[in-house]
């Protein structure tokens, strides 16, 4: 079902969002996080229709208060997630997503930015902590602004890296804190590049 929606969705918001996606194929194949920043709610639907295979999605779990919404958001592959507590459940869910061989998106922002020059906010731990259970690289991504009807956009993907030195341990809250400033530092130089790559071409 998830296709067919995709087939039915990709040209209409194509048209009306066109957006280019760079380097797609530094997606691997096989199990791998997704780390991106958060600029709408466009973000999960734009990606799911300018790459094939399906992805699943950390997702605030009020979006699946409504029904139509919350039905439509589960085909498309998102995971309620209740942000202010420990969510056992979603983490669970994620971490199986990941073993078996499936992608997941994750916006470690936690929440949705649109500033100028599109600054990073603060990276939380979910993807460190993820990525370092499940033993899975993170493909950092980055949007270079906020989606809007028949503006363009551009969609830069980066390279692969894996946090395999922290493989294995027992963490503690520094090693964690470690780790997550590794994730950081990775998408704040792809949002650089992102920036520099725009500037050069005005």
């Amino acid at each position: 079902m998830f296709h067919f929606f995709q087939i039915i969705c990709a040209p209409f918001i194509r048209f009306f969002f066109p957006t280019k996606f760079v380097n797609k194929k530094k997606i691997p194949k096989g199990a791998c996080i997704i780390a991106s920043n958060h600029t709408s709610n466009m973000d999960a639907i734009n990606l799911a229709v300018h790459t094939w295979e399906k992805k699943y999605y950390l997702a605030k779990k009020q979006l699946f208060k409504n029904k139509v919404v919350g039905f439509f958001a589960r085909k498309w592959g998102g995971i309620p997630i209740d942000r202010e507590t420990n969510d056992i459940n979603a983490i669970k869910t994620s971490l199986k997503v990941l073993k078996n061989g499936k992608k997941l998106v994750i916006f470690p922002e936690g929440t949705r930015l649109n500033n100028e020059n599109m600054q990073m906010g603060e990276v939380k731990q979910g993807v460190a902590m993820f990525a370092i259970k499940a033993r899975v690289p993170i493909v950092p991504m980055f949007i270079a602004k906020k989606p809007k009807v028949w503006q363009r956009n551009r969609v830069v993907v980066g390279d692969a890296f894996e946090l395999d030195a922290f493989y294995g341990k027992k963490l503690t809250s520094d090693e964690m804190d470690e780790a997550t400033k590794i994730v950081a530092q990775k998408m704040e130089e792809l949002r650089q590049q992102t920036l520099m790559s725009l500037t050069k071409k005005k």
